[in-house]
């Protein structure tokens, strides 16, 4: 078996791992970021790139560079209930040099990371290596071992970072259980032709609920249904299907009949959890592996890159000196994280509950969530929540 040797491994190349690798490298840690796919297009749905991250970049110094990306943006977030649209979150006065979210293909967001990354000596990118057991020597871990095209490799490293997503190999191999929460919902997520002067409003409920991003040259749509209500839709057939979407997106009606097949759908089963303890000795879990997120409000990246930040400005300098970051090296990046993880989680599946049918009958337009009264009588409550949404919690900066 082939052995390579770092400072830090890093499990996963999304957005955690990606810039969690980045930010340690520009500090000069000798880190390896493993990646299972030899490339990053893959269909991540919504693609979000909020205020928070776009801040970050700016930091960074490589927003302009960044917004050369294709990218679409939206400055405010507008629900339409009944007819009745609301504002329910404005980014507009955010003190950022990017007040709006950006959605932009997540392929193209890691390539940039990646790009940056490799200009550091110290930083190596492994594609097609997926990790399948965490490597540990007296209760500590030490390493990974990966599968590659070439054969199996093990990494050992002083610290391994798991970043590899909700369902994350490195921490069911640690033991580590997450604590399950309720998901309000599933989405069904497809992409329909756009239209110039197409009107869709970015969230409508109804007979169901149905999220709009433009996309540019398509929408991304996410049908928002029950909780493992999908074969129930498929039961009912496509056309069925094509007619609760009509309803919703009356100006998309043209272009429905597009769908002729289940493969163009594709089934987000979501999945809210989050670790009581997001380390062992020797390991981090960062991102989807220590909280995954629904949905609702495109938080999950953001909050994901938060944590990459806060791993690099806390276990940075550990890194760089003698000797292994301690248990209360890691202990201080969950107790600085999971704060803001505990309360947009509790925003997602409490507050916004309502917002989603619960079955397939259900007219959401019959049950707002009260929120929504409070934003029609104080607008200004949206400035507020585009803070919530835009910045997070804690939204954290990039040291040095």
């Amino acid at each position: 078996m082939r052995t390579e040797t770092t400072r830090c491994v890093v499990v996963g190349g999304g957005p955690a791992g990606m810039m969690a690798g980045l930010l340690l490298a520009r500090q000069g840690v000798d880190v390896i970021v493993l990646e299972k796919h030899a490339d990053f297009l893959r269909d991540f749905r919504g693609d979000t790139v909020h205020p928070s991250t776009l801040e970050l970049i700016a930091e960074l110094g490589w927003i302009e560079e960044f917004l050369r990306l294709p990218h679409t943006t939206m400055p405010s977030v507008t629900v339409n209930l009944g007819g009745r649209a609301v504002t329910f979150a404005d980014f507009t006065r955010l003190k950022v040099r990017c007040p709006y979210i950006a959605f932009m293909p997540q392929w193209d967001v890691l390539d940039f990371l990646a790009g940056k990354a490799a200009a550091y000596p110290c930083f190596r990118l492994l594609r097609s290596t997926e990790a399948t057991e965490l490597v540990t020597e007296d209760g500590r871990a030490v390493g990974v071992r990966a599968a590659t095209a070439d054969g199996p490799v093990e990494v050992r490293a002083d610290l391994v970072i798991a970043a590899d997503g909700r369902h994350s190999t490195i921490r069911a191999r640690a033991g580590l259980r997450p604590v399950a929460g309720s998901p309000p919902m599933d989405v069904l997520w497809f992409r329909l032709p756009r239209h110039d002067g197409d009107r869709v409003p970015f969230f409508q409920g109804g007979k169901g609920a149905l999220i709009s991003i433009d996309r540019g040259e398509f929408w991304q749509l996410a049908y928002a249904i029950p909780a493992a209500a999908f074969a129930e839709v498929k039961e009912a057939g496509l056309p069925a299907f094509r007619e609760r979407v009509a309803e919703l997106a009356p100006a998309l009606r043209d272009r429905l009949g597009e769908i002729i097949g289940w493969e163009q759908v594709h089934q987000l089963t979501v999945r809210v959890d989050r670790l009581p303890r997001w380390h062992r000795p020797g390991l981090l879990c960062i991102g989807d592996a220590a909280h995954a997120m629904s949905p609702a409000g495109g938080v999950g990246i953001n909050l994901a890159v938060q944590d990459a930040v806060a791993t690099a400005n806390l276990l940075g300098p550990a890194l760089l000196r003698p000797g292994v970051p301690g248990e209360g090296d890691l202990a201080a990046v969950q107790s600085r994280r999971q704060l803001a993880a505990k309360v947009t989680q509790a925003f997602q599946v409490g507050i916004l509950r309502d917002l989603y049918p619960k079955d397939l009958s259900d007219d959401t337009t019959e049950h707002v969530p009260p929120i929504f009264t409070a934003f029609r009588a104080l607008p200004p409550l949206r400035h507020a929540m585009g803070r919530f949404i835009g910045l997070g919690v804690r939204p954290e900066h990039i040291a040095g």
